[in-house]
């Protein structure tokens, strides 16, 4: 949970007890209402207004206003962002192919101003956060908007009106169909519900069960990224079934997020039902406690009347006991003095009997309205903690249903994504086949010309040196050995580029990306050894020194270096393993490509429906990268 969103739901808690949730959230949301007042009225009017240009928008100020509205709009307010929100989000949905005319026409229901540009051409982007540009939909699902407008939903029911307009932005937004959709909206009416009978704290914080739910919307929410990729892969998968890699690896990316949100979602339904466990041992606790109470309070009232009769027997005695005494006095002048001290120790005692009974009523008095006290304390707490147990056990039967779909959602996009990566190996494995058993075919016969040339360049060059020299002109012109030396350097490049192109196929097909079942297969990796032995026979094959190369290394070319094809700007010097030609000879590498593919005939074994994934054209970009590198 954002900053600002977290701030905004402890207001609303620690509020709850004083005047309730929604007038505290409203209280606090006065501090930006004019901002977001802004954000929401004039939102869907300042994107209009700038529709007109291609200017890229910023994604974070974007995310913030629809965080701000969705948190700070009340009442009318929220039911105009709604609107504003399920329009845009049908307008993009639209463009997208996604809807029949949905957005079109909810623009007319709802919105009576339909000269502005849609939502659909106003993009999104940030350099910081790079990706691609990002329309209206992809902002709204980076951003929590729909957490806080769900939040906001449980702080104050949804009324009629903004029901239906949720439960179609959830359609939007959510994983899952329409009847998944009405049981969250279901929920959610429960939660709002419970929520508003939830005041007093003893386990679990209000702030906790927000965030519960936050988490949970959050994992229900769809990709943006993998929406993305799914509609362009749609469109690419009829030229370029390799494009599928990227996306596989973009799911199990995403894949691993949301089993980290799930895994968390666990954790926090343990945690609540271990706090519903406590709350009932809690309870249970009191129960006894107000037992022991009222044991107490009839012992002390037993206690009391037991102490009011002793008191009332001693003070008769003690009147009796005046009585005679004043009676005696008349009779026993002589013994007077000796009665009046015997009187005034009664009354002494009968005072202080007299003042203890009081103290202790006193007593007894605060002990009992103490205990009172003490039994309406816990009565409340068990109420308290019944209330709490409901809004508990509500939250609970959400979070698991939540966290069923997400997994069904999921276990049906991992299996799917699996069948599309096991055609895309089998595919691969049969191109692979296809343009190594080429390879194979053709650099046999090569290196038997290259051998053949070799003889030849040996048996002209043993010849006499000194003709060659008398007519050097003329040999320039009509001499067979620099055709044969022309022919075989063409050959030469031919069969080196053959062998760089199987390297780099080599190379992909071991890949630690690549699925580890392709490296089982026995007729690649025989495929694989032929051609290794074929360069070990090239190689082993001793480069002739050519008279064609050291006459250039003699006399300074002036003429340019041949003019490349703007279509290919990066080209190398071919050298082949043993070979000592210059460095500066360039190489078209479309042309030479192009030549190679003519020298080895290549035919279409297969349909275009079953190489149009995969060609020479990855080779090639891979091939000239390789190249400029090594510039």
């Amino acid at each position: 949970m954002s900053s600002w969103l977290r701030s905004a739901v402890s207001k609303a808690v620690e509020a709850g007890g004083r005047s309730g949730v929604a007038r505290a959230v409203l209280g606090y949301a006065d501090a930006v209402a004019h901002h977001a007042g802004q954000a929401v009225a004039e939102g869907a009017k300042i994107l209009n207004d700038r529709m007109s240009t291609q200017n890229y928008k910023s994604v974070k100020k974007m995310v913030k206003r629809l965080e701000e509205a969705a948190v700070s709009s009340r009442g009318e307010d929220r039911l105009q962002v709604l609107r504003h929100w399920l329009r845009a989000l049908q307008e993009v949905e639209a463009q997208l192919g996604g809807l029949d005319g949905a957005a079109e026409q909810n623009a007319h229901s709802s919105e009576p101003n339909t000269s502005k540009p849609p939502f659909a051409r106003v993009l999104f982007y940030d350099a910081d956060i790079g990706g691609a540009p990002m329309n209206f939909r992809d902002v709204f699902l980076y951003s929590q908007a729909l957490e806080g407008i769900t939040l906001s939903m449980i702080l104050q029911a949804p009324n009629e009106e903004e029901v239906p307009l949720l439960l179609e932005i959830f359609g939007l937004c959510l994983t899952g169909g329409k009847e998944i959709n009405n049981a969250i909206m279901s929920s959610i009416q429960d939660l709002a519900k419970s929520f508003s009978n939830y005041h007093d704290e003893v386990l679990v914080k209000r702030e906790e069960l927000l965030q519960f739910t936050q988490s949970a919307i959050s994992g229900l929410k769809r990709n943006s990224d993998i929406m993305r990729i799914d509609a362009e892969a749609v469109e690419l998968w009829k030229k370029l079934n390799e494009k599928e890699t990227s996306r596989v690896q973009q799911t199990q990316e995403d894949h691993a997020k949301t089993t980290e949100r799930t895994s968390s979602t666990t954790v926090e339904v343990d945690k609540l039902k271990v706090l519903a466990t406590s709350l009932s041992n809690s309870s249970s606790k009191a129960e006894k406690r107000i037992l022991d109470h009222r044991r107490q309070k009839e012992e002390a009232l037993n206690f009391r009347a037991k102490k009011e009769n002793e008191v009332s027997a001693v003070e008769k005695e003690l009147t009796a006991e005046i009585s005679e005494l004043e009676k005696q006095r008349d009779e026993l002048e002589a013994r007077l003095k000796k009665v009046n001290i015997s009187l005034n120790a009664a009354i002494g005692r009968l005072k202080q009997t007299r003042e203890e009974r009081d103290q202790f009523d006193e007593a007894n008095n605060q002990m009992i309205f103490s205990l009172k006290a003490k039994d309406n304390e816990l009565s409340k707490s068990i109420t308290s903690c019944n209330v709490e147990a409901g809004v508990v056990k509500t939250w609970i039967n959400f979070l698991e249903d939540t966290w069923q779909l997400q997994s069904s959602y999921n276990e049906q996009k991992e299996k799917r994504t699996n069948d599309e990566l096991e055609r895309c190996t089998d595919n691969f494995l049969k191109l692979t086949k296809y343009h190594l058993s080429t390879f194979k075919e053709i650099l046999s016969p090569s290196i038997e010309r290259i051998c053949t040339y070799v003889d030849n360049l040996a048996v002209l060059q043993s010849r006499d040196v000194s003709t060659e020299h008398d007519n050097e002109e003329l040999s320039e012109k009509t001499s067979p050995q620099k055709s044969l030396e022309e022919e075989y350097l063409e050959t030469e490049k031919k069969i080196v580029i053959a062998f760089s192109i199987t390297d780099h196929m080599k190379k992909l097909f071991y890949s630690e990306q690549g699925v580890n079942s392709r490296r089982d297969d026995e007729d690649v990796r025989n495929l694989f050894s032929e051609i290794e032995k074929l360069r070990e026979r090239f190689e082993s094959v001793e480069r002739p020194t050519l008279d064609i190369e050291v006459r250039r290394a003699k006399v300074p070319t002036k003429e340019p270096s041949p003019v490349q094809v703007p279509s290919t700007p990066k080209a190398e010097t071919v050298v082949s393993p043993k070979s000592p030609a210059k460095p500066d000879q360039p190489l078209d590498l479309d042309s030479e490509l192009a030549k190679l593919e003519l020298e080895f005939g290549q035919v279409n074994k297969y349909s275009p429906e079953e190489i149009s994934g995969w060609e020479f054209d990855e080779l090639e970009e891979e091939l000239r990268a390789d190249i400029s590198k090594s510039q």
